[in-house]
């Protein structure tokens, strides 16, 4: 953002954004398809990196194929520069599943274990999500997967505008049952190892349980209290827990029939613990590191699911009038499952742009336009304006994102005003403004300064160079942003 921008700051920020002209709306209200990762890095999937990407290394350990996401992305639109609201999993899906930036509401902080069942630990009551609000425009709506939006009875999928729920509610879930599941080759955390060493990897006799040291914690106990279930009912999945959700996300399309339907397939991969079928973990033989290779196989299941739900939509005859969404709820953790987020900064957990900038595309038949990117700054709330307005539903004013069908199709694009996008997670802060984006990694740090459009890896601090811009864009955009958030919700406090 040039320097002359700078001086009418304040001007443009009373106006407001410039959305340009409202897209008419068609006749047929599409189906809608969102697709959540978990923990998927900026840098791993093939379409980041162009096309014949199977030789790209990434972050030096070796590249995951990913055919069906790259298909995705050449029938479909790819946002270069598509953020989420949060670095971490919770926050992340409360901005993305109500449309508001959930420091509106207090929800910054990521419940773990039995702090999810706290009341605080879901979506406040009478906050609306977009399962809600299609569900008023006539819609069947089903999330299938994870939830980690509170374990509490009030925070429940069902109570939350779902009409299915087929999932897990807490922040994690083993991918096979331990007592009947399929075996599968896990990879997991431990702060001592069996033989006694505290740091380094063991590796079972039979080689399907590597134990590792290199991350601070062991492996949570994430199946505590937080069975699968069908609607309210637990229930013992079958095979792969990756397969078994895509199973059921095809189950509901049949339930679905005839209706206009909003399917929230909220995918576990690849988040922890890293367990991969040994098929899948035989496909990445050529990976010396077990970690990578257990990785690799998740991410495999995970594409291979996304193409057989994109077929499921084929075979039934509605994949011309389905929109897609797909985006990964935050950046990956690399020293925990390898994910790269490469070449940004940083990753899960940090407000660089490693935390913040996942990989996200769109796609809907005659209405985006195929293998193309779309290089202007967006994040996960302008998804779900999209969604709502694309069903015939009015965008409520306090939402924070835009229906992005004009500014991909009209005549502006490129010559809007710059937008503000801000973050903030309990101490860490952060916030964009054109190309400029400011940073407080902890609340007792100075704020750094970067230039994006020179620098997206943000590796030159320019606050000393630029002190006067800083100060302004502190004042003039952070104090506005700042004053709308409310003190984060104690996940912890009883």
């Amino acid at each position: 953002m040039p320097r002359s921008s700078l001086a009418v700051l304040p001007l443009l920020l009373l106006a407001g954004p410039l959305y340009g002209d409202e897209t008419s709306r068609v006749a047929t209200r599409p189906n809608i398809l969102l697709l959540i990762a978990d923990d998927l890095g900026y840098g791993e999937c093939g379409f980041q990196h162009g096309p014949g990407t199977k030789s790209v290394k990434a972050g030096g350990v070796g590249a995951v194929p990913t055919p069906h996401l790259d298909a995705l992305a050449a029938d479909g639109v790819r946002f270069t520069q598509g953020y989420v609201t949060a670095s971490y999993c919770s926050p992340s899906r409360a901005g993305l599943l109500t449309g508001v930036l959930q420091t509106r509401f207090g929800h910054e902080l990521n419940p773990v274990g039995p702090h999810n069942e706290h009341p605080l630990a879901g979506l406040p009551i009478g906050r609306k999500t977009l399962a809600d609000h299609l569900r008023g425009q006539g819609y069947a709506t089903a999330l299938i997967g994870k939830w980690h939006l509170g374990g509490h009875p009030t925070a429940h999928p069902l109570r939350r505008g779902f009409d299915r729920f087929w999932g897990f509610l807490h922040e994690g879930h083993t991918y096979a049952d331990p007592f009947a599941g399929p075996p599968v080759v896990s990879f997991l955390r431990r702060k001592t190892l069996p033989d006694g060493r505290t740091d380094g990897v063991w590796e079972s006799p039979d080689g399907r349980l590597f134990l590792h040291t290199g991350a601070p914690i062991s492996e949570p106990p994430y199946d505590a209290n937080n069975p699968v279930l069908a609607d309210g009912t637990p229930v013992t999945p079958e095979g792969y827990f990756t397969h078994a959700m895509t199973r059921e996300a095809e189950r509901f399309l049949d339930d679905a029939a005839g209706r206009p339907f909003f399917l929230c397939a909220s995918y576990s991969a690849v988040h922890s613990p890293m367990q991969a079928l040994p098929e899948d973990y035989a496909a990445f033989a050529h990976l010396d590191d077990p970690q990578r290779r257990v990785f690799g196989g998740m991410l495999k299941a995970m594409d291979e699911s996304v193409g057989a739900l994109r077929a499921s939509l084929e075979r039934r005859g509605l994949s011309e009038n389905t929109l897609v969404l797909f985006l990964s709820d935050n950046g990956g953790p690399t020293a925990e499952l390898t994910s790269t987020n490469l070449p940004l900064r940083d990753g899960k957990g940090s407000l660089y742009e490693g935390g913040v900038r996942v990989p996200m595309l769109a796609a809907w038949p005659g209405v985006l336009p195929q293998g193309t990117d779309f290089e202007e700054p967006v994040w996960s709330l302008d998804l779900t304006a999209t969604a709502l307005a694309a069903a015939g539903g009015d965008v409520p004013k306090e939402w924070d994102g835009v229906d992005l069908r004009p500014w991909i199709n009209g005549p502006m694009a490129g010559e809007r005003d710059p937008r503000t996008f801000a973050w903030r997670m309990g101490p860490k802060a952060a916030f964009r403004y054109g190309d400029l984006k400011a940073v407080r990694p902890s609340r007792d740090s100075e704020w750094e300064l970067y230039d994006l459009a020179a620098d997206p890896s943000e590796s030159r601090d320019l606050a000393a160079e630029r002190p006067d811009d800083l100060e302004l864009l502190v004042a003039a955009v952070w104090g506005k942003e700042e004053a709308k958030m409310v003190p984060p919700r104690d996940f912890k406090a009883r």
